[in-house]
């Protein structure tokens, strides 16, 4: 069957995992009576509680007897690892662009990646039929980000479509028929290389592995587009490393297809399809799957280096254990290790004792749901405060700059403005009014400045603030940049709160939790109202006498407290401060000193 692989690329929450719902629908991929999902190909549950794409998943759908293979990743600049390496298996991108806000910081990030492969784009205008679209606009800035990202002219010269992915068309015109998507689905096999099939040629099997995956019942699953040749169960092949290191010898024992949302066994593998096999132990992503003949490992897409570190440690807080099964050092670094195996953007580093382990990797939101998934799996951490990570250039200290793009009501322009380029030691590059009352900003900040500034930013625009983030470049070191400027209010018991503690304390600042709720000695509670920390007893109760007076007996109402979730928790909490994960509580607390080095620092103040 004639071929056709392909990516669908775009910013977070432009459509494209609603676009993949509807041609699989209109391919007839679903039988007519079949229960479907809504974004089936989010699976996962957290991507879908967050209604983001974290993984890179391929489907395949038949149109006209061609078989079209399809590439959904994910579009949130921090999990941009999956995108780096599945960009390899496919011969066209997808490029989607919503229609009202154009594009995007991810748009530009990984659209560079797949013009310097050479892909050639088809650009996809979607949700043109939003109140405030304006294509013509969003078609021009499209034009000029390819200009200056170095298209070629080929590339240049790109085709489009204006499209609805939740009304399910796509038209060449604006004022088409808007019926199906099969103007789309001719675009893309009109436009779209076939694969090169060299399979009749007689040369030897080759598969560049891209995505490392599991069945409880087959074992390890790599999966890649297969290069050169043709490959049948039972063959032997051996894994090659990135260097052309021979790593194992093994037999195929299964090869899976991708058919609609189910991968299904087939006897044979030409050049061209996109496949997984089983049957190795050792190899994984970017390592190269061959015939026993050849010994060159083919190239592997190089990955952007990490840009932030967090410390993962054993929890050692008055209550671990009690929520999680998963608390040892060995049990942490083993699942940790597992990760950075299938995730390319995931670097894995020992501490000298043993018991903590620097992770380093894209963002904050990518450590988050590598931390939800850890505690949703039964394990208890210690999380510190993300640090940036500083490269040497001839001697020069470098940190890593990030593109900020803020689409802001315009009335709070000038205080969005006055946060990053003033403590957070930003840039501005450039401010434009976005049309229906709203400014879209442009700012070069340094990432260690945009730590913990999500929740403030939501503060400031009273929650009608869209702020979007990537990485720019590095630049000498901008100077020191103040942290949090609020104190924390801290416990000096252990025990179970009490409401009338808790209602004295409400003027001394905000607090994270309620009456009835366990706390230790060292545990943060609250944010005080003022830059120094606070030791405070939110275990005292009323003091009960037999005497009756006005006012006495006035009946406590407590302020509901501030929850913070994962993210918001990690951003917020200061070097001497550590994040308490367990599979159902988050807990914010000071570290732990041992007793001489607090009777030394008492001393000292």
């Amino acid at each position: 069957m004639d071929l056709r692989n392909i990516a669908i690329i775009a910013h977070v929450d432009h459509g494209k995992t609603t676009l993949v719902d509807e041609l699989l629908k209109q391919s007839g991929t679903y039988r007519e009576n079949q229960a479907t999902a809504e974004r089936a190909m989010d699976s996962n549950d957290i991507e879908r509680e967050r209604g983001i794409t974290i993984l890179a998943k391929c489907t395949s759908v038949e149109w006209k007897g061609i078989r079209v293979n399809i590439v959904d990743t994910p579009g949130h600049a921090d999990f941009g690892g999956e995108v780096e390496r599945i960009l390899s298996m496919v011969d066209g991108v997808c490029l989607l662009v919503d229609a009202a806000e154009g594009p995007m910081p991810q748009t530009k990030f990984v659209l560079s990646k797949a013009l310097a492969l050479g892909l050639k784009p088809i650009v996809v205008l979607n949700k043109v039929d939003k109140p405030a679209a304006d294509p013509e606009n969003a078609l021009n800035e499209v034009f000029d980000l390819f200009a200056n990202l170095g298209a070629s002219d080929e590339q240049l010269d790109f085709p489009h479509v204006y499209a609805s992915g939740i009304g399910g068309w796509a038209d060449r015109e604006l004022d088409g028929p808007r019926k199906d998507l099969s103007a789309l689905f001719d675009l893309i096999v009109e436009h779209v290389e076939t694969p090169k099939q060299v399979a009749q040629s007689g040369e030897a099997f080759s598969m560049l592995a891209t995505t490392l995956g599991a069945d409880p019942f087959i074992g390890r699953l790599l999966t890649g587009r297969v290069e050169t040749g043709t490959l049948k169960v039972g063959d032997s092949l051996k894994a090659l490393s990135r260097t052309g290191e021979r790593l194992e010898q093994f037999r195929v024992t299964k090869i899976l297809a991708f058919r609609g949302l189910s991968q299904q066994p087939i006897d044979e593998a030409v050049a061209g399809d996109i496949v997984s096999i089983a049957g190795m132990t050792k190899a994984t992503v970017a390592d190269t799957l061959c015939d026993l003949t050849l010994d060159a490992a083919l190239p592997s897409q190089p990955i952007d280096p990490p840009t932030i570190s967090v410390t993962f440690g054993i929890n050692d807080s008055p209550l671990a254990g009690k929520d999680g099964n998963k608390v040892q050092s060995r049990v942490i670094r083993e699942r940790l290790m597992k990760e950075a195996e299938s995730n390319v953007a995931i670097r894995v580093e020992d501490t000298p004792g043993g018991e903590a382990f620097i992770v380093s990797g894209r963002g904050e939101l990518q450590m988050g749901v590598l931390i939800e998934n850890m505690r949703r799996e039964g394990f208890e951490l210690s999380i510190s405060r993300p640090r940036v990570i500083y490269k040497d250039e001839g001697g020069q200290r470098m940190e890593p700059i990030e593109e900020v793009i803020v689409d802001v009501d315009d009335e709070y322009s000038g205080v969005v403005i006055e946060k990053l380029t003033g403590p957070r030691k930003g840039d501005l590059v450039e401010m434009r009014p976005a049309g229906h009352g709203k400014t879209r900003v442009v700012a070069h900040v340094p990432s260690r400045g945009l730590i913990g500034y999500h929740g403030e930013f939501m503060t400031d625009t009273r929650g009608n603030g869209v702020l979007n983030r990537i990485f720019h470049s590095w630049a000498p070191y901008k100077g020191p940049i103040q942290g949090r400027r609020q104190g924390v209010l801290i416990s000096m018991e252990n025990g179970t709160t009490v409401a009338f503690a808790l209602w004295n304390l409400e003027d001394r600042g905000k607090l994270f939790l309620g009456a009835q709720e366990t706390v230790y000695e060292g545990m943060i509670i609250g944010e005080h109202s003022r830059d120094n920390d606070l030791e405070v007893n939110p275990l005292k109760g009323k003091k009960l006498t037999n005497m009756r007076a006005s006012g006495t007996d006035e009946a406590v109402r407590l302020t509901t407290p501030t929850r913070m979730s994962l993210e918001e928790a990690i951003a917020y909490i200061d070097d001497d401060e550590l994040v308490e994960v367990t599979p159902k509580n988050v807990r914010l607390r000071k570290r732990f000193l041992d007793p001489h080095e607090r009777k030394r620092q008492a001393k000292s103040a």
